[in-house]
């Protein structure tokens, strides 16, 4: 495909004005104005048939003079750069055809300019409607606000950009994911809001309440204390109105994901004039990895590094001490509150049964024995024990029994002490008889490993046809006292996102669609101590038995 390239050659004679009459400065030798500045531009994908591109938007500019040092480009939407070889690729991304009349400065000695400027008419085909309308509503005139998620774990994160491992650490917060609800390094930028406006020009971006929270990574370029904030005399660009600009993704976090990250949405952001959320790491450009009527997350590039950040921006501002969640679902469909004695309600639970587990290297073997799994005192109860030299346990579920779609899993539960143990409370595709795992898809409200009692983990795996692997996304919270008292395990599912809860804190969401297994279809529940294996790990020489209890089991819609 031939390039259309336009070519304008535009030659200013300056006016220089000095400060001091000095005709030699040894500091900066003689001062030359740039001569004979040209500017020319090849549209990505023009031909005769694409006169203004393949849609990407994209120009390739190039630009030459004499005596110059390096060249400043303005490119008339609002953006620049500084190209010293005088090349630079820019991005249009106004939806449509547009006009844009790009102006280069070629500097000279002692800052001296001379300049050149063409206008480049060019096609850009990216659009997400559904995204702008999320970040600022559909009308023009609207406008949302968003803050930090502060009530929530893991509101920031830390990962690199690419890895050469295979793991697809780049496409999560792989290097640091420890930040809590309220953190207190933190705590001095939660006052932060973000005005995400619609206007008849597109969307437009205004932090309205500062400051700006410096990272260390970041603050050795600037100078400043690190891991602190800091106000507009430090992080310029913090204030004003800043045009927004919507863009394909292109990281491989995007296109690709990773086992434990589905693909991003494919969309991203840049915010003009060097504007940023409040995490000030010298970029402007967000990948979106999800983001619904209240929940935005992305990642940023941090300028000059490696450096990948993970942020979650919520549009229902939170306050310190309150529920941290309100449910979508308040309506009681369907409840197991375990009051008859004896075994489980059989109009409720079925069992799995037999030695190892489902290939994750379990010892245990899974009964329906009383001495495993029962009903009393109000409570169900899995007891996994040794026997011998083995171990046994139970493994209930609701396949063919109970089956849903949608809607507020409760599940009331004091867990296993002992070193070993792996209990679980999760949720399997009613389709796996058919399908198999992980194409049917797996939810698990809670796990804990053998080792560490104190952390819950919520995790969703599926299979991924894009990469044509198995994939999974989960996080943890610390709890304390799992296994001395109750603690409320929930699911809160709808076709738009999946978010799992302990104590009413959310621990871990991703966005729904039809290509996740959780879009659509229903499943059923499975509850179990599991011994040994992936999870378990190293079982304590002195185990004799322990035990799972269950309050009650609740689905709301």
């Amino acid at each position: 495909m031939k390039n259309i390239k336009y070519y304008i050659v535009m030659i200013f004679s300056l006016a220089l004005v000095f400060t001091s009459c000095q005709e030699d400065d040894a500091s900066i030798g003689d001062i030359i104005a740039p001569s004979n500045v040209t500017i020319s531009a090849e549209i990505v994908g023009a031909d005769a048939a694409n006169p203004y591109g393949d849609g990407s938007g994209i120009v390739n500019f190039s630009a030459t003079a004499n005596d110059e040092i390096t060249y400043q480009f303005n490119f008339g939407d609002g953006k620049t750069g500084v190209a010293p070889s005088g090349q630079m690729a820019h991005r249009f991304t106004v939806t449509g055809v547009n006009t844009f009349t790009v102006v280069v400065n070629a500097v000279g000695t002692g800052g001296v300019v001379s300049s050149a400027s063409m206008e480049v008419e060019v096609f850009s085909s990216f659009a997400d409607p559904e995204a702008e309308n999320l970040l600022a509503g559909e009308l023009v005139g609207d406008s949302k606000t968003w803050y930090w998620a502060a009530n929530i774990p893991l509101h920031v994160g830390l990962g690199p950009v690419e890895d050469d491992y295979g793991n697809g650490e780049f496409a999560y917060e792989a290097w640091w994911n420890a930040i809590g609800p309220w953190d207190e390094e933190k705590y001095c930028m939660y006052q932060n809001e973000f005005v995400f406006t619609r206007t008849a020009n597109g969307l437009t971006f205004e932090q309205t309440v500062g400051p700006a929270f410096i990272p260390g990574t970041y603050a050795s370029e600037l100078g400043v204390a690190g891991d602190t904030c800091h106000d507009e005399t430090v992080a310029t660009t913090m204030f004003g109105v800043k045009n927004v600009s919507f863009l394909p993704s292109t990281s491989k976090a995007a296109t690709e994901g990773s086992y434990k990250e589905a693909p991003y949405r494919g969309t991203a952001f840049e915010i003009s004039d060097g504007g940023f959320m409040g995490w000030y790491v010298g970029a402007s450009t967000y990948d979106i990895i999800s983001v619904t009527e209240d929940m935005l997350q992305v990642r940023i590039i941090q300028a000059g590094n490696g450096f990948a950040w993970y942020q979650v921006f919520t549009s229902s501002k939170p306050t310190e001490g309150e529920a941290e969640f309100e449910s979508a679902y308040n309506n009681l469909v369907w409840s197991d509150e375990f009051d008859t004695d004896g075994a489980p309600n059989a109009a409720n639970w079925t069992y799995d049964l037999g030695a190892g587990g489902w290939g994750n290297q379990e010892v245990q073997t899974y009964t329906s024995d009383a001495s495993n799994v029962s009903v009393s005192e109000g409570t169900l109860k899995i007891t996994a024990k040794k026997d011998g030299s083995d171990y046994t346990s139970a493994r209930i579920k609701s396949i063919d029994l109970y089956e849903f779609k949608y809607g507020r899993v409760e599940v009331k539960a004091k867990l296993p002490a002992a070193q070993g143990t792996w209990p679980a409370i999760w949720m399997l595709g009613a389709n796996f008889p058919d399908v198999g795992w992980p194409v049917c898809g797996e939810i698990d409200i809670m796990e804990q490993t053998g080792a560490d009692k104190n952390t819950s983990l919520g995790t969703f795996h599926w299979f991924d046809t894009g990469t044509n692997a198995n994939a999974s996304y989960g996080e943890t919270l610390a709890v304390s006292d799992t296994s001395t008292e109750f603690h409320l395990y929930t699911l809160e599912w709808s076709a738009e996102e999946l978010i799992i809860l302990v104590d009413n804190v959310p621990v871990v969401n991703i966005g729904n669609n039809a290509d996740l297994p959780f879009y659509d279809k229903e499943f059923f529940f499975i509850l179990n101590i599991a011994m040994g294996g992936t999870l378990g790990g190293d079982i304590d020489p002195a185990f004799t038995e322990d035990t799972m209890e269950i309050d009650y089991v609740r689905v709301y819609q």
